[in-house]
């Protein structure tokens, strides 16, 4: 096991380096000057989240294809992940993390478009989408449409299954003594409760449980950031000080660079975001929407709740702790996120179960119907049942793995996802601006898209 988590920590430090931080960036901040700064229309996409697009051909509604996306985005990342990125890049690697997810806001909205544009109906009338089919139908290239969908299909079984299972047993036999072989076990057959009713019962689940798991999150956060009010302005400011000169922040981050805050933030960013990623595509692909924009401006605000918002109140929450309590230990991100909400006095310890719980179940749901998608573009509907079942299989070998081996391959995985991704986001930026021309900037948001 030793060997198997140096051999993969190799190949995240060699995926992560500069040459992937300037892809993933350079394309969000291309992609945000490009589309005219979509962020600016961000009340107008939660607006439009909420509202049903009657008449659409779609499987499930607007916010039903966003609650499940958000279901398998806001996991772990969230929390153990924006803690594990300060005490690998120090506090400066919040600031990175939220910038990601800022300038991500455009990426997540030209990948839902394209998956919309690209979409293709199945004998059975299913919707089917995402990066592979964008790929091969909008540049030709199949090669790289197959290797996006196998990434795909290995990366759901690491970030979006055994990553999120290790958390909940993690944090169910550290809080409540249980063992992580009955955790795993249960979560097996939760998760094949609902994943065996396909899209319409992954998606049900997922927007009952979504709403009401992130608002408690939040309200929660500002809880503790109250508790922590006196803290609160040194901690924004040790983040961004820190982003450009670790050094600022002294104590157990001595030593740390600008390129480890960047790296670890992005890195981090990404696996909470996923923009850019190519995975919330592939269910967005199955909205009823009546055009491409609608459901790309809908799509975006995943990346708004996700990293804007609830990143940026755990990274608070987490140096705000450690400036009050000195004494806090950085050496492990998943213990450091234990010590910093055991500091606030009858909430901190149940908000951080309750978090990790229920992220972390609502991506294993989430992720599951990825990786479907994927096996049914590589090999065909005969094999989803058998993915499946080693879907629900992995959620128990990850609730006994090492953690930090799992968020290594995690790490490889979503590298190995976005390349493919982002080449083909760069290359069809062309027809993602002509359908915002003919959507958005000229005002014909409410028409109806009669060439699909």
């Amino acid at each position: 096991m030793d060997c198997l988590n140096d051999f993969f920590s190799d190949v995240s430090g060699f995926l992560w380096g500069w040459p992937m931080i300037i892809l993933l960036l350079g394309t969000h901040v291309f992609l945000t000057l490009r589309l005219r700064f979509p962020q600016r229309k961000m009340l107008t996409a939660i607006r439009l989240s909420v509202k049903r697009d009657k008449g659409a051909e779609g499987d499930v509604s607007q916010f039903a294809a966003l609650a499940t996306a958000l279901a398998a985005t806001i996991g772990t990342g969230n929390i153990v992940g924006v803690a594990t990125a300060v005490s690998l890049g120090g506090p400066g690697a919040v600031l990175w993390c939220w910038l990601t997810g800022v300038f991500g806001i455009s990426t997540k909205y030209a990948e839902g478009l394209l998956s919309i544009k690209y979409r293709v109906k199945a004998n059975d009338g299913r919707m089917l989408g995402g990066p592979m089919y964008a790929i091969e139908r909008g540049l030709g290239w199949k090669w790289l449409a197959i290797l996006f969908a196998f990434f795909t299909a290995i990366a759901a079984l690491g970030i979006g299954n055994t990553v999120q299972a290790n958390a909940i047993a993690t944090i169910a036999h550290e809080s409540y003594d249980i063992s992580p072989y009955i955790t795993g076990l249960l979560v097996c057959a939760l998760t094949s409760a609902v994943v065996l009713g396909g899209v319409k019962s992954i998606a049900k689940v997922c927007s009952r449980l979504v709403p009401f798991m992130a608002l408690f999150y939040v309200i929660g956060c500002v809880y503790i950031l109250v508790h922590n009010s006196h803290y609160l302005w040194p901690a924004m400011q040790l983040i961004v000080q820190s982003a450009f000169n670790p050094e600022a922040a002294g104590g157990g981050f001595v030593g740390s660079t600008v390129m480890m805050a960047a790296r670890f933030g992005i890195a981090r960013g990404l696996f909470s975001n996923e923009s850019g990623m190519g995975s919330a595509p592939i269910v967005a692909a199955a909205a009823q929407t009546r055009n491409p924009v609608r459901q790309a401006l809908v799509s975006s605000t995943g990346t708004f709740w996700d990293t804007v918002v609830i990143c940026a109140l755990t990274g608070l929450v987490i140096v705000s702790s450690i400036i009050a309590h000195p004494d806090i230990s950085y050496d492990d991100g998943a213990a450091l996120t234990k010590a910093a909400f055991s500091k606030i006095p009858l909430v901190g310890t149940p908000l951080l179960s309750f978090g990790l719980l229920t992220f972390a179940f609502s991506t294993i749901l989430g992720w599951c119907y990825y990786g479907e998608r994927a096996v049914e573009y590589l090999k065909g509907k005969r094999w989803m049942q058998a993915y499946r079942v080693v879907y629900i299989l992995a959620v128990f070998v990850g609730s006994v793995m090492s953690l930090t081996t799992v968020w290594n391959i995690a790490d490889c995985m979503n590298a190995l996802m976005a390349v493919p991704n982002l080449i083909s986001l760069l290359l069809l930026s062309g027809v993602v601006v002509k359908e915002t021309k003919r959507y958005l900037w000229e005002g014909h948001l409410e028409d109806v898209d009669l060439d699909t």
